[in-house]
């Protein structure tokens, strides 16, 4: 491994507002050979995530910002090419880890390696349904949203990473459900593949309000919240009594400049006593098995799907990212960095 070369991509300077690819840097550096415990993993795919928007801001959060001048972070999965005196995994190894967006890391502990299973499924889905997106949808439809079988349920984003799981684990237990997304395309996706009773694209809707009104003519029981904004305040004036809010992202907040307007009827929450809670799914990993045991369930049942779109090549992981906040991204965004096998 001696010699050994990296690209990663570097945070430039911190977005005002959209980011853009002056924002990003790629960079080749050397690769240091893995200490005791470490394992040098050779990074075969990537994702990009809206969460990671909130990560270039210098402002505390749940996680640390990231830095300028150092490589960005994420989720990954890789194959170890070699390993330090007493690390937990060997030559050969598939790991999901957090140190995206470069083409080789070295993974210590910090990183929260994980071994994943080649023979299950396709390894980036690990950082798709079968991961932490599909570990989210699980956490907010059950956990947060309090979701029984039956009841209806709206999702924002419905096509998205988060959404077209959280649209598919609840169809699987007999909701009434509808999803909004962006494009005719997603929309027809939801309802021949996802099952989903009926899709509102929200960019043809002069009245979103209306038209999320007619799809629940008895309400909602149970709001997942993608978006914000509009989608919010139309999902409000739509629950029903008790009715729940599971607040997973609000992307079309993530680059404003200046704060938002909240939304203009959260007064009805208290006539309607609902209740709106938000999540962060890293606080919930002790469903991690239940989420595991349900989708293992649906898929081996032809109940599951997903979408993925490939961006191919690590300088492409600006692209990648700057694509979820221009909807052009259908599903779980990737970025393919290596070839599927490393060693």
């Amino acid at each position: 491994m001696r010699n050994l070369k990296s690209r990663e991509i570097h945070l430039k300077s911190r977005p005002h507002g959209m980011p853009t690819h002056a924002n990003f840097e790629l960079a080749e550096v050397g690769v240091p050979e893995p200490k005791e415990g470490e394992a040098l993993v050779r990074n075969i795919w990537m994702s990009v995530d809206p969460y990671m928007r909130g990560r270039m801001m210098d402002r505390q959060s749940y996680v640390p910002p990231f830095q300028i001048g150092e490589p960005l972070q994420g989720g990954a999965i890789g194959q170890v090419v070699a390993a330090g005196k007493g690390a937990k995994f060997a030559v050969g190894d598939y790991l999901n880890h957090m140190l995206g967006w470069r083409e080789y890391a070295v993974v210590g502990p910090a990183a929260m390696p994980q071994k994943v299973d080649p023979k299950l499924a396709p390894v980036q889905s690990f950082l798709g349904a079968l991961g932490m997106p599909g570990l989210t949808a699980y956490v907010g439809l059950f956990k947060i949203g309090a979701f029984k079988p039956g009841e209806t349920v709206f999702v924002s984003a419905a096509s998205g990473a988060v959404g077209a799981i959280v649209c598919q684990l609840a169809k699987a237990h007999d909701a009434y459900i509808v999803g909004s997304a962006g494009s005719d395309e997603k929309c027809q996706w939801l309802l021949k593949e996802a099952k989903i009773d009926k899709a509102i694209n929200y960019k043809k809707e002069k009245d979103l309000n209306a038209a999320v009104g007619a799809a629940f003519p008895k309400g909602i029981d149970v709001y997942f919240e993608n978006v914000g904004g509009a989608h919010l305040e139309a999902a409000i004036n739509h629950m029903k009594i008790f009715g729940r809010l599971a607040l997973c992202g609000m992307i079309e907040q993530y680059n404003n400049i200046a704060p938002a307007p909240g939304p203009n009827n959260l007064i009805m929450a208290v006539g309607k006593s609902l209740r709106l809670e938000g999540f962060i799914v890293s606080n919930h990993f002790d469903q991690l098995t239940a989420f595991q045991n349900e989708m293992g369930k649906l898929i081996a049942a032809g109940k599951m799907k997903w979408k993925e779109t490939v961006f191919d090549g690590i300088e492409k992981a600006p692209d990648a990212f700057l694509s979820l906040f221009k909807g052009e991204n259908f599903g779980k965004a990737l970025v393919k960095v290596g070839p599927d096998k490393a060693v």
